[in-house]
């Protein structure tokens, strides 16, 4: 029998492509989950319009006005206690947050490049695949990973990998990234809520 559908917060900080794939996979019956909630690190982020749309809760927490990493990340999680979330999913989300004892290997993000290459700290967005294009690399992806205290550094869930073409631009390379990312995130989402997935150190296990 199929679980109940899994309770989550999605994490953004600008136009929530991301979040828009999720709801369209859960529209469509492919991703068993339900978005309770929907926190933005940024007011005028043009995601909270698909929250609104949706008829989701949202609010904006942010990190200058919590004046603090530990008060900023307390309002966050704050937030998906108060909603009764299991599984926070970052989806775009640029801030930095301090991960507390009761949502260790809660929280998964998903970036675009291989983990551990052309990862941490400064690199998102276009930033990570004009990396990739400079370096000469020829094959980058996608990396769904728990997320830890340490920029794109926690336990590896799921990777798909994407030829570097000879003739490609930052943005040509991010598309055809995302669109394996939207079918990476759920399908990880999935596993979550299947209660398949158990972690031994670093190490992912999936039933």
């Amino acid at each position: 029998m199929q679980r109940e559908p899994i309770a989550l917060a999605v994490l953004i900080s600008g136009g929530g492509t991301t979040l828009k794939n999720l709801l369209e996979q859960i529209a469509a019956g492919a991703l068993n989950a339900e978005i309770r909630l929907v926190i933005s690190s940024n007011e005028s982020a043009g995601g909270l319009e698909y929250a609104a749309q949706a008829g989701i809760q949202s609010t904006t927490i942010s990190h200058r006005a919590a004046g603090s990493p530990e008060a900023f990340s307390a309002a966050i999680f704050g937030a998906c206690r108060q909603a009764h979330v299991k599984l926070v999913v970052m989806a775009g989300f640029l801030k930095h947050v301090l991960i507390p004892d009761d949502f260790q290997n809660r929280v998964l993000n998903i970036h675009p490049s291989l983990i551990p290459a052309f990862c941490g700290a400064g690199f998102y967005g276009l930033r990570v695949h004009s990396a990739v294009l400079e370096y000469g690399a020829k094959v980058s992806g996608c990396t769904v990973h728990f997320v830890d205290n340490e920029y794109d550094h926690g336990p590896i869930l799921l990777q798909r990998s994407v030829n570097v073409l000879e003739n490609d631009t930052p943005t040509a390379l991010a598309q055809r990234i995302f669109e394996q990312e939207c079918e990476l995130y759920p399908a990880a989402i999935n596993l979550c809520a299947a209660g398949r997935v158990t972690l031994e150190g670093r190490r992912v296990r999936i039933a």
